[in-house]
């Protein structure tokens, strides 16, 4: 067939000839539209100044050519529509001889009647028609009306067309489209992801971790977050492709396998730049995270105190800022997923400007709840009672050492970022002493900067703990380098100089002749033990406890009543457990730092005495 419908009057027969020659060009399997289609679209239309149209198959294949005004062009009715979750397979283009590439609210409302795979508008722009855009628009779901959405991309030079994936997109959006009409939503659904890592300039090596070890904890990560993984991809370059990441030809040969195994989600192990991640989507044609938008979102779901959800939506904004001006072609993220979930989400998709502002507010209410931890802080320490925090690799067994050791029912379970918000309890220790402990949200190799700045506050109470106790998973391969990894992040908020009690946790999933305990405990302040099983943890107070011992103390001080002031400088500077009035002077017992009873020393009384 080869029938030029629409409005022919005044059209000579030698331009009519060259739109029938449309029919014989066919676009490659994959391609959204030909720089080639393009430009002869163009040329035409400058000629004859009319908007022109093409249908072309999934196949690539053109089977209508149409013509119209010089504003619009009527479009042929879409045969061989198929169920409420597919779309036509026909994609529409046509040209605009204004030069504007964005779509026309008539050309939105054709997509939608006529669900079209996409909607494609090539901005002519004369004489250099290689200078011409295009924008195109897809339906990407539908609302609670169950009226179709849809979202407009570009504009795009040609080149950047020719670099996306369209099948993808296709596939991406008839998936989505399914789901929502469906008994099973979008968000409930388990995505199907492909992780990919790289190994650049032994980048890796130097943390002491391998290529295969990184993709393995990302596909915990990716489990912890809902997604099922089916493929991993790894390679190693000489450094990452300013681009693609891993090299325009490797993104081909992913978005191929994508197309194949019907993939919602790639997922790379390291964090791309806001291009890299718009490149990639745009060529394979499905939504692309990295490794920190992966932590991100699943801190996203672990947060439930409203301080949790104000630092997890500070350190969203704060990674979305610098991407919010280009997020690609995510066309799934009206239904939700991994990646679009959290207290921030509803701020994606609003300008700079209001997310900066959005920042500055919740900076103001983080340092209002900062403030209230450090009059907090300020009560313990005037009460000279000694802080002890929990630090470690996520999933190490922290919450569960807090539950074992105060008797507690916080969350803990064996996965990553079980538990996010702090959780302080009382810890009572062999030598009647009382002591504050703190869990705190765990470590994990290359943790997102954004993380470490939005949760300062929190971390502050790692800062200021007395003691710190280190957990680490000894039964875990890669203990060491999990151990490193966490002094690199206590080294990052300036905590690595504190007393810390290295905590060999979980002893019992070694081999019963296992020689490894022994030489653990044999390390200067570190101890084997198991939280589950309630393995050594008497030794472990204990140790804690000698740990203390040297920083509080309680003793009976005798004032005379002629130095009001010492009196007074004791109240204020330590907790008065007891009072009494003596003909010599007024006699206290007070909880106090160690470091400050050399100021009052020449007061020391005994505690019998009267």
């Amino acid at each position: 067939m080869s029938e030029i419908l629409g409005n022919l009057k005044g059209i000579r027969n030698s331009v009519i000839e060259e739109l029938k020659t449309l029919y014989d060009m066919k676009l490659s399997s994959g391609q959204l539209l030909s720089a080639e289609l393009a430009l002869k679209l163009a040329d035409i239309t400058e000629f004859i100044n009319r908007e022109v149209s093409v249908y072309i198959t999934r196949s690539g294949q053109i089977i209508r050519v149409a013509v119209g005004s010089n504003e619009t062009v009527e479009l042929p009715a879409v045969e061989g529509r198929r169920g409420s979750s597919r779309l036509s397979g026909i994609r529409c283009v046509h040209t605009h001889p204004n030069g504007t590439p964005s779509l026309s609210g008539v050309d939105i409302s054709a997509l939608k009647a006529n669900r079209f795979d996409c909607m494609i508008a090539i901005g002519v722009t004369a004489p250099d028609y290689t200078q011409s855009t295009l924008g195109f628009g897809m339906i990407v779901g539908m609302d609670e009306n169950e009226q179709f959405v849809v979202e407009n991309y570009g504009p795009l030079t040609m080149a950047e067309a020719e670099t996306i994936y369209f099948p993808n997109l296709v596939t991406t959006v008839e998936r989505i489209l399914e789901k929502q009409t469906s008994s099973t939503s979008l968000a409930q659904a388990q995505e199907r992801a492909v992780l990919v890592g790289m190994e650049y300039n032994g980048m890796l090596n130097t943390l002491g971790w391998t290529i295969e070890d990184s993709v393995e904890e990302l596909k915990q990560l990716a489990d912890t977050a809902g997604a099922q993984v089916v493929a991993k991809f790894m390679q190693k370059r000489p450094k990452p492709d300013p681009a693609f990441f891993i090299g325009k030809g490797k993104i081909q040969e992913l978005a191929l396998f994508v197309q194949q195994e019907n993939i919602d989600l790639c997922i790379f192990d390291d964090e791309l730049s806001p291009a890299q991640q718009r490149n990639i989507e745009q060529a394979m044609g499905i939504r692309v995270l990295d490794r920190t938008a992966l932590i991100l979102d699943i801190f996203a779901q672990r947060a439930s105190t409203n301080e949790g959800k104000l630092q997890v939506e500070l350190a969203q904004l704060q990674y979305n800022l610098p991407r919010i001006m280009g997020k690609g072609l995510s066309l799934s993220r009206l239904g939700g997923g991994i990646g679009t979930r959290g207290p921030g989400e509803t701020k994606l998709e609003v300008d700079r400007r209001r997310i900066r502002d959005r920042i500055a507010y919740i900076k103001e209410c983080i340092g209002k709840v900062k403030s209230v931890r450090t009059l907090h802080r300020a009560g313990r320490n005037k009460a000279s009672v000694p802080t002890v925090s929990l630090v470690g690799y996520t999933n190490a067994g922290k919450s569960t050492l807090l539950n074992t050791l105060t008797n507690s029912d916080i969350y803990a379970k064996d996965q990553l970022f079980a538990t996010l918000d702090p959780t302080t309890r009382q810890l009572d220790l062999p030598n009647k002493q009382q002591a504050i402990l703190t869990d705190t949200v765990g470590f994990i190799q290359r943790l997102p900067h954004q993380l470490v700045a939005a949760f300062q506050s929190t971390l502050e109470e790692v800062v200021e703990a007395d003691v710190l106790l280190h957990v680490i998973d000894v039964s875990h391969e890669l203990y060491k380098e999990q151990s490193n990894a966490v002094y690199h992040v206590l080294d990052q908020i300036g905590a690595k100089d504190k007393t810390i009690i290295t905590v060999y946790n979980k002893i019992d999933k070694l081999p019963a002749d296992s020689a490894l305990p022994a030489r653990l405990a044999q390390e200067e302040n570190s101890i084997c033990i198991s939280a589950k099983a309630n393995i050594n943890l008497d030794k472990l107070l204990e140790l804690i406890a000698e740990n203390l011992k040297l920083k509080a103390v309680e003793e009976y001080f005798l004032i005379p009543y002629s130095d009001s002031a010492t009196a007074a400088r004791l109240h204020n500077v330590g907790t008065v457990l007891e009072q009494e009035y003596l003909a010599e002077g007024t006699k206290l017992k007070v909880r106090l730092a160690a470091d400050q009873l050399g100021e009052f020393e020449k007061y020391l009384s005994k505690g019998e005495e009267n």
